[in-house]
């Protein structure tokens, strides 16, 4: 990469903004194959980060992980009706392998529901089986039209939780546990406040009977779905004849529930934090949190210096999550430049005056601060700024939310709003899908949520004029 890598300003292009940030950081490319997406390094590192702090929370709540095939029957598609219409635009399909025609078409994996269903009905005879906590690490292929990198492409990368219950009440607590994990993913590690709440019906996941999400706002005032939580019900044990003996001798059907993220969380914490700079990180997720540049002055002994940077990365205590950029043939201010466009939470400038001095300086990638501190405390000042970058991002997020969320109660009011600022429309509703839909195809604004912590309110329909007891949130989204 070149010192001469520009970033579109947010406020002239924040569609070319979010591709230049995503270049520059060299976080992905565009594949070969229309749609796919190469991930790289910088970018798969993130993606590993998630990983690990959610597979710790799955686990912490009981979960273990398997692994199912990626090609699944084109039968088991078509035994859950509401799954197959609502996939089956999406679905790639393998009718040839091996030379010849198949039997039987193969669907390529969209999501994994009823390949997962048809082996819990091999597993499960007796209540004593249940429940059955499975997450499995995954990719998935969706025929996507009209693609963007991490947002949405036609392969990606996720992770899906399938779990099988003995009653409605254990799976409904699951369904809520699991969305409460994927709040604390986002608000804790990607320092990105999120909106809990219930999916219309129009909205809910296809074969649910609800599905609950945690919504995002960017910085574009547009909403980015952050996660899903969906009570599947009786449906795909009924599908599957899944059923178990209770504790009473009889035959029962089996409670389900799914849930997942996926490699859009990296888009989303691209267009919550980052900046005409580049990629911001918040650094309880960073792969690199701090990076060491030497200042290499005329008079100074090249050797020396780079070997007290190698020694300052080391009193930090961060391990791998620090590097040195001992590169000889770029500037201070190019190397600046180099890490800012990634991102990394920190940079500590060490030159010849603080070496002598006993300090370095500690730059915050979120502001700009610059702050001398003393070598031997060096760890500890780094932990604490770190943390404070983490809340302050989070308080900037939310802020700028807040911002821009709005109670609306006429239909004026909401085509203003939605065209300019934007932002998330809080306002009554019918409840009438058929509403809902008109709504969304006059104005693109769909019902990103019923938040979980919404009061009941008295008011009515600015679309229909019918009753209403509650507020939605409505909003243009990704």
């Amino acid at each position: 990469m070149s010192q001469e890598t520009k970033i579109t300003p947010r406020a002239q292009d924040y569609n070319q903004w979010y591709i230049d940030v995503i270049q520059a950081a060299e976080m992905a490319d565009y594949s070969p194959v229309k749609g796919c997406m190469v991930i790289r390094p910088t970018g798969y590192a993130l993606w590993e980060n998630i990983q690990r702090v959610l597979d710790g929370m799955f686990k912490d709540t009981g979960h273990v992980n398997a692994y199912f095939p990626l090609l699944i029957p084109e039968s088991f598609f078509k035994k859950e009706a509401e799954h197959v219409e609502g996939f089956a635009p999406e679905c790639a399909v393998v009718t040839h392998g091996g030379g010849q025609k198949l039997e039987e078409p193969l669907f390529i994996r969209p999501t994994s529901e009823t390949i997962i269903w048809s082996m819990y009905k091999r597993w499960i005879a007796s209540h004593r089986d249940l429940p059955i906590l499975i997450n499995q690490w995954a990719n998935v292929v969706r025929w996507e039209m009209r693609t963007r990198l991490f947002l949405r492409t036609t392969e990606f990368l996720w992770q899906e939780g399938h779990t099988a219950h003995a009653t409605e009440a254990e799976a409904e607590e699951e369904t809520r546990r699991m969305l409460g994990v994927y709040q604390r993913l986002a608000e804790d590690h990607l320092a990105i406040p999120v909106v809990p709440g219930l999916k219309s019906d129009r909205e809910k996941f296809a074969g649910a009977v609800r599905t609950y999400c945690i919504e995002a706002m960017m910085q574009d005032h547009r909403a980015l779905q952050a996660g899903t939580s969906h009570m599947l019900g009786q449906n795909f044990a009924r599908a599957f004849d899944v059923t178990f003996q209770d504790d009473a001798g009889q035959r029962q059907l089996v409670w389900a529930t799914s849930w997942g993220v996926s490699t859009r969380l990296i888009g989303a914490l691209i267009m919550a934090h980052s900046d005409d700079k580049g990629l911001v990180v918040p650094p309880r997720i960073a792969a690199t949190k701090a990076v060491v540049i030497p200042i290499l002055g005329k008079k100074a002994d090249p050797a020396v210096v780079l070997a007290e940077a190698r020694k300052l990365a080391d009193e930090t205590g961060l391990g791998r999550g620090i590097q040195v950029d001992a590169r000889e043939n770029q500037s201070p201010g190019w190397k600046y430049n180099h890490w800012e466009q990634r991102g990394v939470p920190v940079r500590i400038e060490l030159g010849p005056r603080d070496i002598d001095s006993g300090q370095a300086v500690l730059v915050r990638r979120d502001t700009g601060e610059k702050k001398p501190v003393p070598r031997a405390g060096i760890a500890q000042a780094l932990a604490d700024l770190l943390e404070d970058i983490h809340r302050s991002l989070y308080a900037r997020a939310k802020a700028y939310r807040d911002e821009f969320t709005f109670d609306v109660d006429s239909a004026d009011e909401f085509r203003q709003k939605l065209e300019s600022p934007g932002g998330f429309l809080r306002t009554h509703w019918c409840g009438d899908g058929v509403c809902e839909g008109k709504v969304q195809e006059e104005t693109k604004a769909t019902i990103r949520c019923i938040p979980l912590d919404a009061k009941p309110e008295q008011g009515a329909c600015p679309f229909c004029g019918k009753p209403s007891t509650r507020r939605v949130i409505y909003a243009k989204a990704y």
